[in-house]
């Protein structure tokens, strides 16, 4: 049976995986997200056993009932290769040690084409993206907005890949020089990026404004690779499955005892993946969300207030990729606190536009959210620097600021002889300032990376003109605005 996808906003179907895959907003300004939750694919056991590419196959399956099993482990087994992520495990967990009889350890999601734990979906979207266009005989033009490791993992997954080219814009000395590097180093004709004076949240209010354009996007087939994008949901899951039963093996533990995840949070698409996992069956005790100085979630999750903040209150921060202050993803997770009530979700979203905040705080709403294992924590600059020494001091190994920040939060909420994973989010040859800051020596860096920054670089300033996107996106596409 074909599992269908709606609105937050609406009861309106929106159509299939496929239909939805190439789509950004739906036309009522909500998010996609499946009519029922599926299940777990097969047992616990039969998973667990599987390699990264069947697991990804099955888990992804659940929701993209419209592709056949065939078909989608075929992309699958292109997507995630030792050759791309340097190791057939794909993820694999590395031990930090007990932290008062609670075994952690770090899930490396980092070793793929860009160094950031967005290659996990993206290279997989790629392949997703080329197959379906392919088969409908169409085009895509993809718009999108980064903080740092989104639009590097976008571009390097879909560079000369055939009918589709890449607008992405980026925030004005926001991003590292590594980061900036990766993404306008590319040459390929079909790569193009703008740079945006502001914030990360600035570029995100632009690109959704040109997705609201419902009669524009049609006509240029606009879609969209951020984390709204449901196929970056779903194949975010499959990680979760892997760190568990890995994690499971490591501590003697049994399948079906639970395990506890610690995600470094901005847009909230990585925890998003986690909740649907453990929505899924998978047996996950805590989804400990962990931000930056940009504490908007963890404002909400302590106090039952959203309140997103203006570009010119977003921290700069040396976590950057965390720069964030409207996490597009919270509303999939809100759609489900008030028991999918879409009439519901959407009149909080008005009260947003109109008044700034809305708040959750009735015993229901309070009860949805322990029940989703859902906590939070806060982390700063001397947090972030301490991190990285204590671990390079301990295990000897050297992690990003981002992942830093994640194992400083994930220590507050450690349950007695529940393993607690920590997503490794990039590696810490991205940010060599701050790696260079905690540990006094020069951030590590893969073999071809060595100066990624003397390359030639391509981009384009744009204001924060959305009439100006469209203009060039125009442009680019040789069709009428």
């Amino acid at each position: 049976m074909t599992l269908l996808y709606r609105s937050t906003r609406s009861g309106d179907r929106l159509g299939s995986f496929t239909d939805i895959l190439l789509e950004g907003l739906a036309p009522d300004g909500g998010l996609a997200v499946p009519e029922r939750t599926p299940g777990l694919p097969a047992d616990l056991e039969q998973l667990s056993k599987m390699p990264y590419p069947a697991l990804a196959a099955a888990v992804v399956g659940s929701y993209a009932t419209d592709i056949a099993q065939t078909d989608l482990l075929a992309l699958t087994q292109r997507a995630y290769t030792a050759e791309r992520f340097g190791t057939n495990q794909i993820a694999p967990l590395t031990q930090l040690g007990m932290v008062g009889g609670t075994p952690m350890s770090l899930l490396e999601l980092s070793n793929g084409p860009t160094l950031a734990f967005k290659d996990m979906a993206m290279q997989l979207l790629g392949q997703l993206f080329e197959f379906v266009l392919a088969k409908r005989g169409q085009s895509l033009n993809i718009l999108g907005a980064t903080s740092g490791d989104t639009g590097s993992a976008a571009e390097h997954a879909m560079r000369g890949k055939r009918g589709i080219s890449v607008f992405m814009l980026s925030p004005s000395g926001r991003m590292s020089a590594f980061q900036r590097a990766q993404m306008f180093s590319l040459q390929d004709p079909n790569i193009h990026n703008f740079s945006v004076p502001g914030s990360f949240d600035d570029c995100q209010d632009m690109v959704k404004a040109v997705s609201e354009d419902l009669a524009f996007k049609s006509r240029h087939r606009i879609g969209s690779v951020n984390s709204i994008n449901w196929a970056r949901v779903s194949a975010q899951i499959v990680y979760y499955f892997t760190g568990y039963f890995q994690a499971i093996a490591a501590h003697g533990r049994r399948l079906g005892d639970p395990v506890s995840f610690c995600v470094p949070s901005g847009n909230f698409g990585n925890v998003l993946s986690g909740h649907m996992a453990r929505k899924m069956g998978l047996p996950i005790s805590r989804l400990v969300v962990a931000t930056n100085e940009n504490d908007v979630l963890h404002d909400f999750f302590q106090t039952g207030t959203y309140r997103p903040r203006h570009s010119n209150q977003t921290h700069q921060t040396s976590s950057p990729s965390m720069d964030i202050s409207k996490a597009s993803n919270f509303e999939r997770y809100v759609f489900d606190l008030v028991d999918q009530d879409s009439t519901r979700l959407a009149a909080l979203w008005h009260r947003l536009a109109e008044e700034g905040a809305f708040t959750l705080k009735t015993p229901a709403i309070r009860a949805a959210i322990e029940a989703s294992g859902l906590v939070s924590g806060r982390s700063h600059h001397a947090a972030r620097l301490e991190t990285i020494a204590s671990v390079y001091r301990d295990h000897g190994r050297v992690i990003d600021p981002h992942t830093a920040d994640g194992v400083f939060v994930s220590r507050q909420h450690l349950e007695p002889g529940v393993p607690m994973v920590c997503l490794e989010t990039a590696l810490p040859a991205k940010f060599g300032e701050i790696i260079e800051e905690a540990l006094g020596m020069a951030a590590p860096r893969p073999r071809g990376f060595e100066a990624i920054e003397s390359l030639p670089q391509r981009v384009e300033a744009l204001g924060r003109d959305v009439d100006g996107l469209k203009r060039r996106i125009s442009e680019m596409t040789g069709l009428s605005p």
